[in-house]
């Protein structure tokens, strides 16, 4: 609870103060966006050595290998369902009214759970063939971060960057997030349709991967 209350603390002084950006709420704004997206970088991160790190395990007895990224993408889930304790205590601090919207929020965090699982499949299985991605994703998730609108409005973005955007999934799991919890709308079918696209067609491909895979895990772990 207190890792997300910092952050938002500092992060609101620097982009609020210096920045000089004009959102409202901007701390409910950032702090949304900064929960959401750390749920992802962390369920994707741990699940990405996972199988490296149960590599004693994996030699001793036969299990499904399957299960030591999913048990890390649910901490991720658990962890960040404790994280939005503190996002409820914000919205309370700045007195944001709730709407039965909100009611929506399990949906979009199941999208988003499957999609970080299913990232988290395709990012295990190949770190233990080339360990050096494990290094590279922190490089990865801080340049994903500052391409999605967690700190900034996304109007201030260029043309060409919008265009980019699109291919963006977490451009569309923080919008949501935020039209549920702080705007008191409801996404449009399109936005509900691209996140369970980008939710199913991630985990089908970490699944499909993973599978292939495991098999020659024993040799390289």
């Amino acid at each position: 609870m207190l890792n997300p209350l910092l952050m938002m603390i500092v992060v609101s002084a620097v982009f609020s103060y210096f920045f000089r950006f004009q959102i409202e709420h901007f701390p409910v704004y950032l702090i949304l966006g900064q929960t959401l997206f750390s749920f992802v970088s962390e369920a994707t991160s741990t699940s990405m050595s996972s199988i490296i790190d149960s590599a004693s395990l994996i030699k001793k007895i036969r299990i499904n290998k399957m299960l030591f990224p999913i048990e890390k993408a649910t901490f991720a889930l658990v962890n960040f369902a404790i994280s939005l304790v503190a996002v409820a205590l914000v919205m309370l601090f700045f007195r944001i009214q709730i709407s039965l919207n909100i009611l929506l929020l399990p949906f979009l965090i199941l999208c988003v759970y499957l999609f970080s699982l299913g990232l988290g499949l395709i990012l295990s299985s190949l770190a233990v063939f080339f360990r050096d991605i494990i290094h590279l994703w922190s490089v990865v998730i801080a340049a994903w971060t500052y391409f999605t609108p967690i700190f900034y409005p996304v109007e201030i973005l260029p043309e060409w960057a919008m265009q980019c955007m699109a291919f963006n999934p977490m451009y569309y799991y923080v919008n949501c997030f935020r039209d549920l919890a702080l705007y008191a709308s409801t996404p449009t079918l399109g936005e509900a349709l691209i996140c369970i696209g980008f939710a199913i067609a991630t985990l089908i491909i970490g699944y499909c991967i993973f599978k292939r895979m495991q098999k020659k895990f024993i040799l390289y772990v």
